[in-house]
């Protein structure tokens, strides 16, 4: 049995501690050289990230379809992309550069040029991934134990923060423990919340979700769940058109990786 499988089969065993969340599905593989850093998915293509790099694919074929390159020296570091509405809405930082700074960069999906930056500067953290819900902007800053860290600052200042359409901090939560173990040394790749409320989250190395929900009370997120997927962390994309679908990447195999999610045990609980 391949290694990435073992390492599937023994997460899913494991996971009957949070609920007894059983694997995720692998419905399809498509190939795709750019898909280093994440991937966005809309109705009829996938958009595979690569730094400084995005490549349109076409879902039915898998065939490239376009491509957008821009200048290594302003977008060094494109972490993650997700279309909402009619933008394919990006997280780029400057890592490894410190001090960390940040921007979302927006594209026109169609015409796959850049349409405009929102420049967040020196954020609590480095921009990893973005998601909108219920009228807000939900981000991602990132922190690192090793290359591209701060002094001071591990992989368990790494939080969620929830932004007005001004960008202007409104909330924040940090990861529980249980999930900052498994990111370190490094953090959070991707996230965005599923249809069932709940906040589907991975890291940079391991292959697994974590599923997360907004607590009742406090400031740490509630860590419900944990699914054995066939990714290595890195940034991931929901397919709003079929349920449970999620996209996701294995880097070391340059795979965009289509997976339908199990129900868990905290279903409905994040609406």
């Amino acid at each position: 049995m391949p290694r990435l499988a073992l390492v599937i089969a023994a997460l899913a065993v494991a996971a009957p501690a949070l609920g007894q969340t059983p694997a995720a599905e692998v419905v399809r593989r498509y190939k795709a050289p750019e898909a280093t850093q994440g991937v966005a998915v809309d109705a009829r293509h996938f958009y595979a990230v690569a730094n400084s790099r995005i490549a349109k694919y076409d879902r039915a074929t898998g065939e490239k379809v376009a491509e957008w390159s821009g200048d290594k020296a302003r977008f060094p570091h494109i972490n993650s992309c997700a279309v909402i509405g009619r933008e394919l809405v990006c997280a780029a930082s400057n890592y490894p550069e410190i001090p960390m700074t940040s921007s979302v960069e927006i594209f026109d999906p169609g015409k796959m040029v850049h349409l405009r930056t929102v420049s967040l500067g020196q954020q609590i953290g480095s921009l990893t991934w973005l998601d909108r819900k219920d009228g807000a902007w939900w981000a991602a800053f990132a922190n690192y134990e090793q290359r591209g860290g701060e002094p001071g600052r591990g992989s368990a200042y790494t939080q969620l923060v929830k932004f007005d359409d001004q960008w202007r901090r409104l909330e924040a939560w940090s990861f529980p423990a249980s999930v900052v173990e498994r990111f370190r040394p490094m953090s959070s790749s991707g996230g965005g919340f599923g249809s069932d409320g709940l906040l589907y989250v991975t890291g940079h190395d391991h292959p697994e979700l974590y599923v997360l929900k907004l607590p009742k009370g406090g400031s740490k997120l509630d860590h419900v769940a944990t699914i054995a997927a066939p990714i290595e962390g890195q940034a991931i994309a929901f397919d709003k058109s079929a349920d449970r679908a999620l996209f996701g990447i294995s880097r070391p195999n340059r795979e965009v990786v289509v997976m339908r999610l199990p129900k868990t045990p905290a279903e409905g609980e994040g609406k």
